[in-house]
C-alpha cells in the first residue's frame, strides 16, 4: 500500500528534490535532515511513516552535506527509547570532529511522553554536546467513541517550555524546507524543536518552486552559521542570539520570516493569535478576506514560540487593537470546559500584555486537540472576539463558508471504500493534471477505517498559482463516487457546487432501477442544486478481458465529465503515465456503453423522506494514515503449465529461482532420514508407543538438552489421491503460491505434492471455513446450512460436527458438493498444515549425530466406525528406515540446573518420559567424565508395566550404574488398588526433602496436565515438614512453591 506521506505515493531520489517539483512537507523535513545530520533517530509509529523517505535513502547510500550517507536509526515508541540516542551523542567513542554536526530526530507529538527524560538530560548537557533539532510531527491518535487522528501541539509546547528548547512552526508544505532549516540552525544556541501538522499539512502533495537541493542546504546552512559566529553574538542572551540569527536566514535566502507575522486589516479592532500550521494559514486567509469587506480583524501567526520575544510580538502587534484573541489548543474537551486550565498559548500572550501597557482586553479561544478547522469555524472564532456577525447565511440557514480561493481554481473529490481500484485511480488522475507545468496540482487523502470497513476521500485541486488549502473541498466541480453505501452514511453532495457534476459507480443498475439505489436525501438535493449525475457501469465495458481495466474505466469517465474542453491532451497525458496508449485509447471509444448520463427528474426536488432522516456524517473520520489491511487471507495460487516450472529451473537468473528447503515455512527448517523406528509397547496392545530416531548427516541441525522437535508431518498419500480424484484435480498442475512471508516470491509445486506437503485438507475446519463455502455454493440448501454452521445458531451442531464426528475439510467439501471452490480458492480457507512439536528423548552431547523422540499414535474411531488418525503420529510411525523428513526446533522451559550437584527430581507419564532420558543421559556423561553430579530421582506413571515398561532396561541400567537413585514406578492398573505417581512420590518424601529442600534440586513434571495439583501438593507437603522439623512456623508452601517458579526449580510442561 503506498504511503501517504509520499507525493503521489511515490518514493523520491534524493538528487530529485530540487527546483519544482511535486513533494510532501515531510519529504521535504527528511531531505534537510538528512542532508544536514550526523546521524538520524526516528520514532515513527506504524503507519505514520516519518522516516520513509530518509530510510531508503540511507539504504541507498546517498551522501549527505557532510559527505557521508546519515545514519538512520528507526527506534521503537516506547518508555527509555530517547536513552540510545542519548548513549551516541555522549558516547567515549564519539568522533569529537563530528561534534559541530547536528543530530536530527524525526518523531512525532505523541512520541514525546517516552523521550522527555532523554531530552531533559541532553538539554542540561548541551554545552557539550551536538547541536540538536527534533523535526515533530503534530499528530497523535485521540481514542474516544469516534476516536481518530488529531494534530497535537499540546505536548510539544508544554515539554519545550518544561526543558527550555526553541520551537519552530510551518504553516505550510511551501515553508516547511525553510523551518526545518531555520530550526537545524537554531540548534547552534539551543536544542530546538520544529513542529508542523503531522495530519493534513505533511502529507499533502503539491508543487513547490523554491526547493533547495543538498548542496543549496549546505551553502545556507553554513552561510548563517557563519554569521552567528561573531563575538558580539556570543556575549547576547538567548532571545538577541535568536533575532540575530533569523536577520541571517532572512538575508541568507531573500525570505521575510518574522517571530510574529501580522496579516488582515491596517486598523484592526480585533486581532486573532494563533499557533499551528492549519490554525494559522486559515486565520491569514480568513482575516485578508474579511478586511476585504471592510471587517476591521487581523491575524498573528506565531512562528517562532520559543523562545518567546516579547518585544517582538508588542511590536508587530497593531496598536489599533482593542480585544485580542488567543486560540490556544488544549488537551481534549474537558480541558476546553475547566475554567482553570489555560492554554500554554494564552499564559504567554496574557502577561507580555499586562506588563507593557497595552489596553487590549485579552479573550482566551480554548480548543481541542480533536478540533476540525474550517473556514466557518475561524470565521466563528473572529465573530466571537469581535462582537459581531461576519457570516453569510446559506442553505437551510447553516453558515455558508467563506470563499478563500478564487474561481480559477477547480476542484475534485473522490470518494470510495479503500481498496477499490477508484483510489488508484484518483492517484493516477492527480498525475495526469500535474503534467500540465502551468497549474500546481495539490491532493490530499483522508481515511476512515472505521466507516464500511474502510473508505478513503482524496481530493484534488488544480490552480495557476500556489495554492494554502488543508480543508476538505467545499465546492468541487466535480465528485467521483466508487460505492454508492456512502451515500447513506455521508453528506458527500455536500462537496459538490451548484451546478457540478457527480461520477457515480453503479453497476449492473438499469435506468428504471436507479431511484431505488439512491437514498431519498440525495436525490433531494441534487435536484434542488442542479447537480449533474453520472453513471459509471464497469460490468458493461466490451474490454472485460483486459487486465486492470476498471481504474482506466473510471479515469477516461472523470476525463470526459470534469475535463470536457481538454480530453485529448487530457487522455494523451494518463496514457502516458498508464503506459497503456492503446487501453487508454479503447476504453474512451468503450464509454457509450459504460458511462451515461441520468436525467435527474425535478419531482425529486419535493420528495418527501418515508421515516425520519437520518443525520449525515459531515465528511470522513480520519482515523488513519492508511486503509486497513482487511486481507487475511493466504496470497490467491495459480494453476501454471509444467512448462513455466521447468524454465524457472533452466534459466535460474533469468527467472532470479532459488531452491529453497520448505520455503512456505517461517522457520529454518533442516533434513534429516529414519534411522531407527521401533515399537516400544507390544504390537498386540492398543497403544502404539514407539521410538523415532533420525539421522542428522550433513544437515547442521543443533538442539539444547529439554528442546522440541518440529515435524513438518505429511499427509497420507493414498488419501490425497483419493481426494484428488473425487474433486477432479490434475495432481500433475503446477501450482504457483506466493510466499506467506514475502508476497513477491513465488514458490511453484504440484498440486499434488500442495495437498500432501501444505493444505491441511484433512484437520479439522474452523467456523470460518463453513462461514467461507457458504459462498460458493450453488445450491440454496447447502448455503443455508453452511451460513447456519458458520453462524451463532449452528454452535452445538458445529461442536457435535468436531468433537464428536471429527469431520475434516474434505468431509464438509464432499457433503457439500454444490459448494465447489476452485484450487486457488482451497488453498486460501482451508488452513495450512501446523508442524507438531514432540520433546526430545536424547541428548546431543551423547549422540552428536543423531536425535530421538518418544511419540504415541493418536487414533480413535468416530460415530461412522471409521478409523482416524493423528496426522503427524500416523506418518511417523509408518516412516521406514532412511527416509527423509523436515525438522525445526523449538526452545522449552525444561532446562537442567545450573549446577551438576544439584538433584533433578522428575515425573514423566507417558511419552512424558522423552525429556528426562535427554537429561538422564547427560548426567550419565558428567558421570562418566569424573565429574559430581547430584542424586537424580525419577518417577514414571503408565498402565501396566509389562506393556509400557519403555525404556525399563535404560533406566535400570542407569540406576546400577549410580546415576537414576531412585526410581519411583507407578503402574495404576497392575494392582486392584489404583497407584498412581503422586502416590510413589508421597511414600518416598523423606528423599523428595532432602533433594529438593536441602540440596536446592529442581523439579520437573512432564505429560497431561491431570496429576499438576496432586503432585504440587505433594511439594507442598515436603515444604511443610521440612519447615516444622526446622521450627519455622512462617513458611506458605503455596509462596514457597511460586518462588521456586521464579527460580526455575519448579518446571511443568503439560498438555
Amino acid at each position: 500500500m503506498p504511503s501517504s506521506s509520499l507525493a503521489f505515493g511515490q518514493n523520491q531520489p534524493f538528487d530529485s528534490i530540487a527546483g519544482p517539483t511535486y513533494v510532501t512537507a515531510q519529504t521535504l523535513i527528511q531531505q534537510v535532515a538528512y542532508s544536514l545530520s550526523d546521524k538520524l533517530f526516528t520514532y515513527s509509529p506504524d503507519t505514520f511513516d516519518l522516516d520513509v523517505s530518509a530510510s531508503e535513502w540511507f539504504a541507498q547510500g546517498e551522501k549527505n552535506a557532510n559527505g557521508y550517507a546519515t545514519s538512520v536509526h528507526p527506534i521503537q515508541v516506547r518508555q527509555g527509547a530517547g536513552s540510545i540516542a542519548l548513549g551516541y551523542i555522549f558516547s567515549k567513542d564519539f568522533d569529537l570532529k563530528r561534534r559541530h554536526i547536528p543530530q536530527g530526530l524525526l518523531a512525532s507529538s505523541s512520541s514525546l511522553r517516552y523521550l522527555k527524560s532523554a531530552l531533559e538530560q541532553l538539554s542540561l548537557l548541551y554545552n557539550v554536546a551536538n547541536p540538536f533539532v527534533a523535526h515533530i510531527a503534530a499528530a497523535d491518535y485521540m481514542g474516544s467513541k469516534k476516536g481518530g487522528m488529531v494534530a497535537d501541539y499540546t505536548n510539544a509546547m508544554a515539554v519545550a517550555e518544561d526543558l527550555g528548547y526553541g520551537m519552530v512552526s510551518s504553516t505550510s508544505a511551501y515553508e516547511s524546507q525553510h523551518m526545518a532549516l531555520l530550526a537545524t540552525t537554531m540548534a547552534q544556541i539551543l536544542p530546538t524543536f520544529h513542529i508542523y501538522d503531522g495530519v493534513k499539512v505533511g502529507r499533502e502533495t503539491t508543487r513547490v518552486v523554491d526547493v533547495l537541493d543538498r548542496a543549496g542546504l549546505r551553502r545556507a546552512y553554513h552561510s548563517v552559521i557563519a554569521a552567528g559566529a561573531t563575538t558580539d553574538n556570543k556575549h547576547m542572551d538567548i532571545q538577541g542570539r535568536a533575532m540575530k540569527l533569523l536577520q541571517s536566514f532572512n538575508d541568507e535566502l531573500g525570505s521575510d520570516y518574522q517571530f510574529f507575522e501580522y496579516s488582515g486589516h491596517p486598523l484592526p479592532d480585533a486581532v486573532l493569535v494563533t499557533f499551528g500550521s492549519i490554525e494559522s494559514s486559515l486565520a491569514r486567509q480568513v482575516a485578508s478576506v474579511l478586511s476585504k469587506q471592510d471587517t476591521r480583524v487581523g491575524a498573528i501567526n506565531v512562528r517562532i514560540y520559543r523562545p518567546f520575544v516579547e518585544e517582538e510580538f508588542l511590536r508587530v502587534l497593531p496598536k489599533s487593537t482593542k480585544v485580542l484573541g488567543v486560540l490556544g489548543q488544549v488537551i481534549d474537551k474537558n480541558a476546553v470546559r475547566e475554567p482553570s486550565i489555560r492554554s500554554s498559548l494564552y499564559e504567554d500572550i496574557l502577561p507580555a500584555l499586562a506588563f507593557s501597557g497595552v489596553k487590549a482586553q485579552v479573550q482566551e479561544l480554548k480548543y481541542s486537540r480533536s478540533q476540525n478547522w474550517t473556514s466557518i469555524e475561524i470565521a466563528a472564532a473572529f465573530q466571537t472576539i469581535i462582537g459581531k456577525p461576519v457570516l453569510i447565511e446559506g442553505i437551510n440557514g447553516t453558515a455558508s463558508a467563506l470563499e478563500l480561493l478564487d474561481s480559477s481554481v477547480q476542484q475534485y473529490s473522490f470518494w470510495d471504500v479503500d481498496q477499490s481500484p477508484l483510489a488508484e485511480a484518483a492517484t493516477i488522475l492527480a498525475r495526469t493534471l500535474s503534467k500540465d507545468s502551468s497549474n500546481n496540482v495539490t491532493t490530499s487523502s483522508i481515511y476512515d477505517n472505521e466507516l464500511e470497513g474502510g473508505s478513503v476521500r482524496i481530493d484534488i485541486r488544480k490552480s495557476p498559482k500556489s495554492l494554502e488549502a488543508s480543508f476538505s473541498i467545499d465546492a468541487a466541480e466535480a465528485i467521483v463516487v466508487g460505492e454508492v453505501k456512502l451515500l447513506a452514511k455521508v453528506n458527500i453532495v455536500k462537496s459538490v457546487k451548484d451546478g457540478g457534476n457527480i461520477i457515480l459507480k453503479l453497476p449492473g443498475v438499469k435506468d428504471e432501477d436507479v431511484e431505488k439505489k439512491l437514498p431519498v436525501s440525495f436525490r433531494k438535493v441534487i435536484a434542488q442544486r442542479a447537480i449533474n449525475l453520472f453513471l459509471v457501469d464497469p460490468a458493461a465495458t466490451t474490454l472485460a478481458e483486459k487486465d486492470n481495466v476498471e481504474p482506466i474505466i473510471m479515469e477516461t469517465a472523470f476525463t470526459r465529465v470534469a475535463l470536457r474542453d481538454v480530453e485529448p491532451t487530457a487522455l494523451k497525458k494518463l496514457a502516458a503515465i498508464v503506459g497503456q496508449p492503446e487501453l487508454v485509447e479503447a476504453v474512451s471509444k468503450d464509454l457509450d456503453n459504460t458511462l451515461r448520463e441520468i436525467e435527474v427528474p425535478k419531482s425529486w426536488a419535493d420528495t418527501e423522506p418515508e421515516s425520519e432522516e437520518k443525520i449525515l456524517s459531515p465528511d470522513l473520520s480520519c482515523n488513519s494514515f492508511v486503509g486497513f489491511d482487511k486481507d487475511e487471507s493466504e496470497p490467491l495460487s495459480q494453476l501454471r503449465t509444467w512448462q513455466k516450472a521447468a524454465k524457472g529451473l533452466l534459466f535460474k537468473e533469468a527467472y532470479n529461482t532459488k531452491p529453497a528447503l520448505r520455503p512456505d515455512l517461517p522457520i529454518k527448517t533442516f533434513t534429516v532420514h529414519v534411522k531407527e523406528n521401533r515399537r516400544l509397547t507390544p504390537s498386540s496392545y492398543d497403544r502404539n508407543i514407539f521410538h523415532i530416531e533420525f539421522d542428522l548427516g550433513a544437515s547442521g541441525l543443533k538442539y539444547d538438552i529439554g528442546e522440541a522437535l518440529g515435524i513438518h508431518a505429511e499427509n497420507d498419500p493414498t488419501e490425497v489421491m483419493e481426494f484428488i480424484k473425487f474433486y477432479g484435480l490434475d495432481p500433475e498442475e503446477v501450482v504457483e503460491v506466493a510466499s506467506r512471508e514475502d508476497p513477491s516470491v513465488f514458490e511453484n509445486r504440484t498440486v499434488y505434492q500442495s495437498l500432501v506437503q501444505n493444505i491441511d485438507i484433512f484437520g479439522r475446519p474452523p467456523k470460518r471455513f463453513y462461514e467461507a463455502l457458504a459462498n460458493f455454493a450453488d445450491n440454496e440448501g447447502e448455503e443455508k446450512e453452511l451460513r447456519i454452521l458458520g453462524g451463532p445458531e449452528g454452535a452445538k451442531e458445529f461442536q457435535r460436527r468436531a468433537e464428536v464426528d471429527t469431520i475434516t475439510y474434505a468431509d464438509v467439501l464432499l457433503e457439500f458438493p454444490s459448494a465447489h471452490p476452485s484450487f486457488h480458492d482451497i488453498v486460501r480457507i482451508v488452513a495450512p498444515m501446523k508442524r507438531r512439536e514432540y520433546s526430545i528423548a536424547s541428548c546431543q552431547a551423547v549422540t552428536p549425530s543423531s536425535v530421538a523422540l518418544m511419540v504415541v499414535v493418536v487414533n480413535w474411531v468416530d460415530p461412522k466406525g471409521r478409523d482416524r488418525f493423528g496426522q503427524a503420529t500416523r506418518y511417523l510411525s509408518k516412516l521406514p528406515l532412511g527416509s527423509p523428513i523436515t525438522v525445526s526446533t523449538k526452545p522449552s522451559v525444561m532446562k537442567l540446573p545450573p549446577k551438576s550437584i544439584q538433584p533433578l527430581i522428575m515425573a514423566g507419564l507417558g511419552t512424558g518420559l522423552a525429556p528426562f532420558r535427554a537429561f538422564v543421559q547427560h548426567r550419565a556423561m558428567e558421570k562418566a567424565q569424573g565429574k559430581e553430579i547430584g542424586s537424580v530421582l525419577l518417577y514414571m506413571g503408565s498402565r501396566h508395566q509389562r506393556e509400557e515398561y519403555c525404556y525399563g532396561e535404560e533406566w535400570e541400567a542407569y540406576q546400577d550404574a549410580g546415576v537414576i537413585t531412585l526410581l519411583g514406578r507407578a503402574f495404576s492398573r497392575d494392582q486392584p488398588q489404583k497407584i498412581y505417581i503422586q502416590d510413589r512420590m508421597r511414600q518416598t518424601m523423606t528423599d523428595i526433602i532432602q533433594a529438593y529442600i536441602k540440596e536446592d534440586g529442581a523439579f520437573y513434571l512432564c505429560g497431561p496436565t491431570w496429576p499438576v495439583p496432586d503432585v504440587t501438593n505433594v511439594l507442598e507437603e515436603a515444604i511443610a515438614i521440612d519447615a516444622k522439623a526446622v521450627g519455622n512456623k512462617k513458611v506458605d508452601p503455596r509462596k514457597e512453591i511460586e518462588k521456586l517458579k521464579d527460580e526455575g526449580r519448579y518446571v511443568l510442561e503439560v498438555y
